[in-house]
């Protein structure tokens, strides 16, 4: 047990030698406060903590357990954080309500504890939740309200995201937290910060941190986080599954079944096999490495272009050819996915003069950013032939308006932005979550990889990938 809390570390004032017993002083409330402490195993605090600890919290340490909880877990922070407002921004409950009124197909997920890079999935303290379930809805408040409130904390959950009487902004001003994911993204531009002085941190649930704007968050000195690795082989998984239905022709083939036909000839006349195609990924990291991991039993020839190049055991495992340049490797590629972050210089990096030096009929899978594409010049390239097709899940803004050109354009193959919450990521990006929460009330250092922002700078995943600027703003733009 920790050693008792010795009073010689409290100044106490000691009367003269010569003064006798009678006289002496009453004992100080301070040296009463540090032999409670010393009396009761309960009251103990951490060891790092005993000699640094003001008189109003040995005050207060004398509380039940239950505030002390709280207590000792803020006296880690330089700023104590007493009653914290978290204002979540989740995608919309099912039609039918919920929890879902078929139920869930299966009843458990695999349970996964290391990712392919060795790193650990995320680690709370506890969950409040059963993998499986559907957490990223707003019934669904990934998982937090039980943790939250137990600890004092105010958890607002809302889908209401646009425009200045939206529950978002009416509840923005006295937020200190503001989780939001890249399925139903809650933009926080410049002008949004400004409107919450107390803002504290935004945590993306999930991967991509693009809706906020990094570079006032640095100037403002408000954190930014997410659940790095938490859903890249999820999209990976729907990256490879775009690939084969573009090149496959499959939803034409579903189209003519389901509405009772038997067009052999019209959808082989624009089917081909994978094999043999040149197939290229606009980033390596851990969605781009594990689209080409996938990928190379299909017997592909596979390239890929990062600022960041692969080690040579990995390019040769692969067979993969590496590009300085993304715009060189393009004129070699029958089929070209985005898997990289949006930021000032990726902004619709996909535009007509790059889409027109790709190989006439090529086809591209994007479910990075919509805005690394411009709409209207993928449109174009559908329509001339240059494309063969283009399929993804990301749009801008998200949602888009109901009568977007991508939701009917032939060619496209787009879907809502779902690649990264199946119930089996939602699992690990709500527990990351609440991992980040846990550690930044308590004032502890989060995981670097979790990292885009800290102290006004980008930090660990976000100095790998980011650069500071502001990718929030254009509605309207491109895609």
């Amino acid at each position: 047990p920790p050693r008792p809390i010795a009073a010689r570390r409290l100044p106490l004032t000691r009367p003269p030698a010569s003064t006798p017993a009678r006289l002496k002083p009453a004992v100080s409330h301070r040296t009463r406060i540090t032999r409670c402490l010393n009396a009761s195993a309960s009251t103990r605090l951490p060891p790092q903590s005993r000699s640094v600890l003001p008189l109003s919290m040995l005050r207060r340490a004398c509380r039940p357990p239950a505030a002390r909880l709280s207590l000792i877990c803020r006296g880690f922070r330089a700023t104590p954080v007493a009653r914290a407002k978290v204002l979540a921004v989740l995608y919309p409950d099912p039609l039918s309500g919920y929890p879902p009124a078929q139920g869930y197909l299966r009843e458990t997920i695999p349970k996964i504890f290391h990712y392919p890079d060795g790193s650990t999935t995320p680690s709370p303290s506890a969950l409040d939740f059963k993998p499986g379930e559907l957490l990223g809805c707003v019934s669904g408040e990934l998982g937090l309200r039980k943790f939250l409130e137990s600890l004092g904390h105010e958890l607002v959950v809302t889908a209401d995201k646009e425009g200045s009487s939206s529950r978002f902004e009416c509840e923005l001003p006295e937020a200190e937290y503001v989780i939001s994911s890249p399925f139903w993204p809650a933009y926080m531009t410049r002008s949004r910060m400004e409107m919450a002085p107390k803002l504290k941190a935004c945590i993306t649930a999930g991967v991509g941190s693009d809706h906020v704007n990094l570079e006032a968050a640095m100037e403002r000195g408000v954190d930014v986080m997410e659940v790095s690795y938490c859903n890249s082989i999820s999209v990976a998984e729907h990256v490879v599954l775009s690939m084969l239905a573009l090149t496959r022709n499959f939803v034409a083939a579903h189209d003519v079944a389901s509405s009772g036909g038997w067009q052999v000839a019209d959808i082989s006349a624009r089917a081909y096999d994978i094999e043999g195609m040149h197939v290229g990924t606009v980033a390596a990291g851990r969605i781009g490495l594990a689209v080409m991991q996938r990928l190379k039993p299909f017997g592909v020839r596979l390239h890929y272009a990062d600022r960041h190049r692969l080690p040579f055991e990995v390019e040769k495992e692969l067979g993969a050819t590496y590009w300085s340049s993304w715009e060189e490797m393009a004129p070699q590629l029958d089929v070209l996915t985005l898997n990289c972050p949006l930021y000032p210089e990726t902004e619709r990096m996909l535009n007509a003069r790059t889409l027109a030096t790709l190989r006439r009929g090529a086809f591209v899978v994007n479910t990075a950013r919509g805005k690394l594409a411009d709409t209207d010049a993928v449109v174009a390239a559908l329509k001339s032939g240059q494309l063969g097709g283009y399929a993804g899940d990301v749009w801008f803004p998200q949602p888009p308006d109901r009568d977007h050109v991508w939701r009917t354009t032939p060619g496209t193959m787009m879907v809502p932005h779902i690649s990264g919450t199946t119930l089996s990521a939602q699992a690990r990006y709500a527990a990351g979550v609440r991992e980040i929460l846990e550690d930044h009330l308590c004032g502890k250092e989060i995981r670097s990889s979790y990292q885009i922002v800290t102290n006004g700078q980008l930090a660990g995943a976000g100095a790998h990938s980011y650069t500071a600027g502001d990718s929030t703003g254009g509605h309207g733009g491109p895609a």
